[in-house]
C-alpha cells in the first residue's frame, strides 16, 4: 500500500495530477477540495494517499489531509459507494458540510451529487449516521481561502474546469453552463469548479 507521496507537482489536469517522486511520475486523482489546496506546478508537496487495485488498473487516490483519505476509505466501504462517487461527494461537500448533512438526514442536498439520486441518498445517511458519531468531536477543517492565480490562458482554465466537471459526473451542458455563469478574468480553473460546484450543490 502506497499511505503518502512527498515530491514535487508536476502537473495539474484536474481532477488528475502528476506527483515527480525522485524522477519518478506518480498519477493521482484528487477530491476537489485536495485541489483547491494544492501549490503551483512545481513546488514541493505531500499526498496522503489511498490504493485501490482492481483487475484491470491500479489507481491512487491522494489528500491534503489525512482526515480526507479517512473520510474517503469510510465512504468507500459502504455497498454500492466506489472511488468514483466517492470523491463526488467530497469534491461537492467538505466535510463538515458532510457531516452537517448526515446528523439533519438532509437528503436534498445530496441528491445534487451527480451519481446520487434520492434512494442512494437515503441510504447513504441511514449508513454514515453511526459512522460519523466520531467525526463530530474531530476538529473542523480550516476554512479555505483560495487565491485566485492568473492563468496562461483564460480558454484552457475554462476547459480545464469544465473537464474536470464532466469526471466528476456532470453533463456537458451542465458543467459548461456551470462554469460560464461563474466566469471572470484572471480566475484559475481550481478557483472556477470551486464556484462551480458551490452554484451547483
Amino acid at each position: 500500500m502506497i499511505g503518502c507521496l512527498r515530491g514535487q507537482l508536476a502537473e495539474k489536469q484536474p481532477p488528475h495530477l502528476v506527483v515527480d517522486v525522485n524522477g519518478v511520475g506518480y498519477e493521482v486523482e484528487v477530491p476537489m477540495t485536495t485541489l483547491y489546496r494544492l501549490p503551483s506546478v512545481g513546488e514541493a508537496l505531500t499526498l496522503h494517499t489511498h490504493l485501490v487495485v482492481r483487475e484491470d488498473a491500479q489507481l491512487l487516490y491522494g489528500f491534503y489531509e489525512k482526515r480526507e483519505r479517512e473520510l474517503f476509505r469510510e465512504l468507500i466501504r459502504l455497498n454500492g459507494v466506489g472511488p468514483k462517487l466517492a470523491l463526488a461527494l467530497m469534491s461537492g461537500l467538505e466535510i463538515d458540510e458532510l457531516v452537517r448533512c448526515v446528523q439533519a438526514q438532509d437528503t436534498s442536498t445530496l441528491v445534487k451529487i451527480p451519481g446520487v439520486g434520492k434512494k442512494t441518498a437515503e441510504r447513504l445517511l441511514v449508513e454514515l449516521k453511526d459512522r460519523f458519531k466520531a467525526w463530530e468531536t474531530m476538529p473542523a477543517i480550516a476554512t479555505l481561502v483560495v487565491e485566485p492565480r492568473a492563468a496562461a490562458a483564460v480558454t484552457s482554465a475554462e476547459n480545464d474546469a469544465v473537464s474536470a466537471l464532466i469526471s466528476l459526473g456532470f453533463k456537458p451542458q451542465e458543467a459548461s453552463r456551470a462554469v460560464a455563469a461563474v466566469r471572470e478574468d484572471g480566475l484559475s480553473s481550481e478557483e472556477m469548479i470551486r464556484r462551480a460546484l458551490k452554484g451547483m450543490v
